[in-house]
């Protein structure tokens, strides 16, 4: 996927990251992965950024840093603690 295919998600969802990332609350996220298949993982999210004209989802998890543009994540929820 490049940026040009960006499609940006509904602000709601955006502000339910942000306030996830104010939060520290952690999420459990569906991903769509290059294949088409769903790939679920519990993640903390650092921050919401805007480059290369998309949004991203910084985060930690278990196996380290990573980054997912917003709308490779088909859904999301907090994580119980």
């Amino acid at each position: 996927m490049s940026a040009t295919d960006y499609v940006p998600i509904a602000c709601a969802q955006h502000e339910k990251l942000e306030y996830a990332v104010l939060r520290r609350q952690k999420l459990r996220i569906e991903l769509a992965d290059a294949a088409g298949g769903r790939l679920g993982r519990v993640v903390l999210p650092t921050d919401v950024v805007t480059r290369d004209g998309a949004e991203w989802l910084n985060y930690r998890a278990e196996d380290g840093e990573g980054v997912v543009r917003l709308d490779r994540i088909l859904a999301f929820r907090p994580e119980p603690a």
